[in-house]
């Protein structure tokens, strides 16, 4: 049987790993830094990736777009993965490595941030959505593992999680998206 003690314990190393490191925590404060201020210019965050890390996308938009920990006004926060009927046809008609670079295109503006969750920092649909938004002018950020792949390249600022294990790195994902949250939420309300 699996061992649940090491399991936690791998977790939770992880995240103590993160919380001594200060290249870490410079790069998430500047993170928030710059979503607190797109927030505040009346901008939108557009977030993407795949499997877990949609979900990943998926769960922090909500927690920006609906609340956090206190009731205050939504922030203009959405996961480009959640309209069906526009996934099958982008990806029917362009191709998977489209989709989230053709949305980026057609609701990105300049000032909003467009963040990119990979564990591997390798996803071709990811990467090609952060050349989206850099054309428009658009600040990057990734959430990568590993050695942070090509997102760590063309991203205006990478939160890598340097470990080969994506269960790992997708526990340590939300944790870094509810850091952002709770960071943003103190300060904005």
């Amino acid at each position: 049987m699996t061992d649940i003690k090491a399991l936690l314990w791998e977790s939770a190393n992880v995240k103590t790993s993160l919380a001594s490191d200060p290249e870490f925590i410079a790069v998430t404060e500047k993170a928030a830094s710059i979503l607190i201020k797109c927030f505040r210019s009346g901008n939108k965050v557009l977030m993407c990736g795949n499997g877990g890390s949609a979900a990943d996308a998926q769960h922090i938009a909500a927690e920006l777009s609906g609340r956090f920990e206190k009731d205050r006004p939504p922030l203009p926060a959405e996961a480009l993965h959640v309209n069906s009927s526009y996934m099958t046809a982008v990806s029917n008609d362009y191709g998977f490595d489209m989709v989230y670079a053709r949305m980026t295109e057609a609701i990105g503006n300049k000032g909003d941030i467009l963040i990119g969750i990979s564990t591997s920092g390798n996803s071709e649909n990811v990467i090609r959505a952060v050349e989206a938004a850099r054309k428009k002018d658009m600040l990057t950020i990734s959430l990568t593992g590993r050695d942070g792949g090509r997102l760590k390249d063309i991203s205006d600022f990478c939160i890598n999680v340097p470990n080969d294990n994506t269960a790992r790195i997708q526990e340590a994902h939300i944790t870094i998206g509810h850091i952002l949250c709770k960071i943003i939420e103190e300060t904005i309300f």
